[in-house]
């Protein structure tokens, strides 16, 4: 494992793995990506990153992440939030700054790891970074949304442990940790994400992924 960050904080990643893969056709985190599994990447990115790594996973594939390349794997929940919560549980209590990552999102570098950590270090209470919205939007029942106005949001999300802990308590959910961290009554800082950090939805998207792995 990495050791604390550099400014003196203890940095700890939950890896979020925990989706049964329903509109993929089954457990993408385990599909093939290269040289190592769609999960393997982002361990990986984490451990140059972090102090520590959790990774959550479905319960009947625990036994899928050998304890030697994480500090711990849990069974997640019925939701994302839920399995949030199970893997902060097993976050140490002396972590200073918790990072949470969808592990769907393989491509994601360490210098963006570094990049969200950095920003709560510089004292933001919740970081995610975001890239702009290219395609044109159209509301199902409106007109064309203004896509300057617009950004896509990415993980890794970092926050400060005490505010993500607290926005969890509330026992919510939400499709991401930031927007719980903003119903808590928190700011969000927004920090430029990565264009070929795509998430893997559908099969497809593998192929997309691969192709973009292999031009690093």
């Amino acid at each position: 494992m990495a050791p604390a960050d550099p400014n003196g904080f203890q940095v700890w990643c939950v890896l979020v793995a925990g989706g049964s893969g329903d509109r993929f056709g089954g457990p993408k985190q385990l599909r093939q990506l290269g040289d190592r599994r769609v999960l393997d990447h982002g361990i990986e990115a984490a451990r140059i990153s972090c102090s520590g790594v959790v990774v959550v996973l479905p319960d009947q594939l625990v036994d899928e992440v050998s304890p030697t390349v994480s500090s711990a794997v849990v069974a997640g929940g019925a939701s994302r939030s839920a399995s949030v919560r199970a893997g902060l549980a097993a976050v140490p209590r002396d972590a200073d700054i918790i990072v949470v990552h969808d592990a769907a999102r393989p491509l994601a570098t360490p210098a963006l790891f570094a990049r969200v950590v950095q920003a709560v270090a510089d004292g933001a209470e919740a970081v995610v970074p975001a890239v702009a919205v290219t395609d044109t939007i159209r509301e199902v029942d409106g007109g064309v949304v203004n896509r300057d106005r617009l950004l896509a949001v990415q993980t890794p999300q970092a926050f400060s442990a005490a505010a993500l802990r607290a926005a969890h308590d509330s026992g919510l959910d939400a499709t991401d940790d930031a927007s719980l961290i903003e119903a808590d009554g928190g700011k969000v800082v927004v920090v430029t994400g990565e264009p070929t950090n795509l998430k893997i939805t559908q099969p497809h998207d593998l192929d997309v992924a691969a192709v973009l792995l292999g031009a690093r």
